[in-house]
């Protein structure tokens, strides 16, 4: 098996866009779900399904569902049925954030399917993330970077979207709780970690989504959500004042001098159209800056369905120039997974 390694270098800014800027989400979803399907497996070193390409298969199974696609989503599902067989090169068990987040594909092919071999495996990372909690009652996972938000509140939301079993939706909001005070800064925005100081973009993105997605699926009187919902609405009015005239974020949110990352700019685009569609969030000025950033991004998709201007994989570190020097590339799961998100949530 062959791993997939993105090497388009982007570096220079400011390139003339190489596709129409005014492609639709249908569009833009069978090109980028086109360019999905073509590839072979990303993996997280030699150890499993890389989580950017779990997100990826999320964003596609749904864009196949809303586009009321069949042929798409059968052959989707075909490319990851392999995550049915422990045994398999996709998986492994290893008790880390980023292991078990590959639940959530399985968990969607559930949600579209019914299908209780799929609910079982996705089932089964859920409540592995819970072996070994901490006296707090968090998982044993819990690290304390920005990333986790995302890691641990989809797979645990996606399992209570479908159970209904409301200790998956409360393993969620409690994990959520009690990163959001520790990273959150008066600005609204989200340190990487508690001792990195730096507002990156990527890791805001992960937050942001995993916020909008708890929220949009947590039961109203869970004895969280009005607090939840608080971190989400200040984080969402600190985005609208950081958004660019061309719609997009900075790969460092709050610094001029950082290049323009569309992988943050999906994501923040999409935690935003999640509240406008589930009333955390009015409708002006959201929706009118989810318009904006769709039409920068689209003008960053090339013709064989590669997103540009994405910062490759970054750990923590506590130097800014560290993350205004990251290479910015095309093509990588990590850009290609939120402007899917976006693609099915804006289909008509």
């Amino acid at each position: 098996m062959l791993i997939w390694v993105c090497t388009t270098d982007t570096t220079s800014a400011g390139s003339s866009p190489d596709v129409s800027p005014v492609l639709s989400p249908k569009a833009v979803g069978e090109l980028i779900v086109a360019n999905l399907l073509s590839r072979d497996y990303m993996f997280y070193g030699d150890e499993a399904l890389h989580y950017s390409e779990a997100a990826t298969a999320v964003g596609a199974l749904r864009f196949a569902a809303a586009s009321n696609s069949p042929v798409m989503l059968q052959r989707l599902i075909a490319r990851y049925e392999a995550l049915l067989d422990d045994n398999s090169v996709l998986i492994s068990r290893r008790a880390h954030v980023d292991m078990n987040v590959i639940g959530i594909v399985p968990l969607q092919i559930a949600i579209l399917t019914g299908d209780p071999a799929q609910l079982k495996q996705g089932l089964s990372f859920a409540d592995s993330q819970w072996d070994s909690p901490r006296e707090d009652g968090l998982t044993g996972q819990t690290r304390w970077w920005i990333d986790d938000l995302y890691m641990v509140g989809m797979l645990q939301i996606q399992a209570y979207r479908t159970t209904g079993d409301l200790k998956y939706a409360d393993r969620a909001a409690r994990q959520l709780a009690a990163y959001l005070p520790r990273l959150q800064r008066e600005n609204g925005l989200f340190y990487h970690s508690p001792d990195v100081p730096i507002f990156w973009g990527r890791g805001n993105g992960w937050v942001a989504v995993a916020m909008a997605e708890v929220l949009s699926s947590l039961p109203g009187e869970n004895e969280l959500y009005a607090s939840l919902s608080l971190h989400y609405q200040a984080m969402m009015r600190s985005l609208l004042d950081y958004q660019g005239e061309n719609g997009l974020w900075k790969q460092v949110v709050d610094n001029e001098k950082s290049w323009d990352e569309s992988s943050a700019s999906s994501m923040f685009a999409y935690a935003m159209l999640l509240g406008v569609q589930h009333d955390l969030l009015s409708s002006a000025p959201y929706q009118a800056a989810v318009d904006k950033a769709w039409a920068a991004l689209t003008a960053l998709i090339d013709p064989a369905g590669n997103v540009r201007e994405v910062c490759i994989g970054t750990g923590k570190k506590n130097d800014l120039d560290y993350y205004l020097a990251r290479p910015r590339v095309a093509g990588d799961f990590h850009g290609q997974a939120p402007v899917l998100w976006l693609a099915a949530e804006l289909l008509p």
